[in-house]
């Protein structure tokens, strides 16, 4: 798949759990884990909004395109 998520590296510069992201998003571990996997079909605008509040970034952090 072209669309790179890099969440796991967002986590990693804001030294945040996992856990802790997914209770403040309000979705389940298992949820997030899908999408961090990049197995997820699609992401909500506003799911993706809140991660970037949450975590100070912009979608181009978070999402990345490779031919």
């Amino acid at each position: 798949m072209p669309i790179i998520v890099n969440l796991d590296v967002m986590l990693a510069k804001r030294k945040m759990q996992s856990k802790e992201l997914a209770e403040k998003l309000g979705i389940t571990p298992v949820n997030l884990s899908i999408l961090k996997t990049g197995k997820a079909k699609g992401v909500r605008f506003d799911t993706l909004e809140a991660i970037c509040k949450i975590l100070e970034c912009q979608p181009g952090d978070i999402l990345e395109f490779r031919d």
